[in-house]
């Protein structure tokens, strides 16, 4: 089964920018449509975007505009780029199919963004 590990969190101000790195340990090709997830304290996981594997992109409202996702599938790798960090985007992002239903990749431990001052 594919694995994937998620990396790129830390802490960062109001306004600051990150990048999320996801690598699969196998083709993300074969799995198709790729995705950010993120899980706040206390909150359901939520999917922020999601790219095609003709890398069509596809974002949540909360982040349109400030996140791009994109895909390496040379390197089994998706990436977000955060910017204009909020707050309210403090959360553990994880990377997954889309839909994350049925068989499928594990999820990975994800990694840790904290926004503040």
């Amino acid at each position: 089964q594919v694995q994937l590990v998620e990396s790129g969190g830390g802490l960062v101000q109001p306004g600051g920018s990150l990048k999320l790195s996801c690598t699969a340990s196998g083709s993300i090709l074969s799995i198709g449509t790729m995705a950010w997830y993120r899980q706040a304290p206390g909150k359901q996981r939520e999917w922020v975007a999601f790219i095609t594997s003709g890398s069509s992109t596809t974002y949540a409202d909360s982040v349109k505009g400030r996140f791009t996702i994109s895909r390496d599938n040379a390197k089994n790798t998706v990436y977000v780029q955060m910017s204009s960090l909020k707050p309210e985007d403090t959360a553990v992002y994880y990377c997954n199919k889309f839909p994350p239903f049925g068989p499928g990749p594990t999820w990975g431990q994800g990694t840790k963004v904290t926004v503040s001052s």
